[in-house]
């Protein structure tokens, strides 16, 4: 990464928002990121509370989720953005060897459970007549990723529904966008075979995995007073391997 240049600086003073799968990974260094420029974050996560703000929440599970929101909106009064980051890419095998509950549920997570959090998250936006929404996807919603059948899917689910979403509120003042990274250097890549990450590797560029401050500063830009004219987008984070 180029240090040569000035990195943008926001500032989030008053501003609330949700950070789900926030323990761990790109969602803990967006949680981090967005609180050292002054957000009062509050992640979610299935692990156990590590802080005061921290809530445990199964993204899979709607009641789970709904009661989260309204625990947030009953806590702080205000909900300014939601960046839906848990997910998880489970196994790297051939469609006819997966096993199909594990397929199921990382559809569940990745896809079900961003359809949960928009879903809940949504009329306290709607009320407040502002808000940003975050979808981290990835690149293999785009290419579809050989071996990797049920994270494809989801992500490609995730990506649709963005699109979706922000046409749908493309007038009440909330952006809804989506991320689609390339290989990023977080754990998540351990549930990956390492033939199965440095092909990954291979596919880029610039050759080198992506860093998950990149991820959150392109998540502070979307969710900051700078972003007004997208909603509704991808926005690749790929090392040059993207080319639609």
């Amino acid at each position: 990464m180029s240090t040569n240049y000035a990195r943008a600086c926001y500032d989030f003073a008053g501003v609330v928002g949700v950070v789900t799968g926030g323990a761990s990974g790109i969602g803990a260094e967006v949680v981090d990121h967005l609180r050292r420029a002054g957000a009062h974050v509050v992640p979610w996560d299935r692990a156990e509370p590590t802080d005061s703000d921290s809530l445990q929440v199964d993204v899979s599970d709607l009641a789970s989720v709904e009661r989260a929101a309204s625990e947030v909106a009953k806590r702080h009064g205000r909900l300014d953005f939601v960046v839906n980051s848990a997910g998880f890419a489970g196994p790297t095998v051939p469609v006819d060897e997966y096993d199909p509950e594990v397929w199921r549920r990382i559809v569940d997570v990745n896809l079900i459970g961003t359809f949960n959090v928009c879903r809940a998250v949504v009329p306290y936006l709607r009320a407040a007549g502002s808000g940003r929404i975050v979808n981290i996807a990835s690149l293999a919603g785009k290419e579809g990723t050989p071996n990797a059948s049920a994270y494809s899917a989801a992500k490609a689910g995730v990506l649709a529904l963005t699109k979706s979403l922000g046409k749908e509120l493309a007038t009440t003042g909330i952006l809804v966008n989506a991320i689609a990274p390339a290989a990023v250097r977080t754990p998540i890549l351990e549930q990956m075979s390492d033939i199965h990450v440095q092909t990954m590797i291979d596919k880029s560029p610039m050759r080198r995995l992506g860093e998950s401050i990149e991820v959150a500063e392109l998540v502070s830009w979307l969710c900051s007073g700078s972003c007004t004219f997208n909603t509704g987008a991808v926005f690749d984070l790929s090392g040059g391997r993207a080319t639609y």
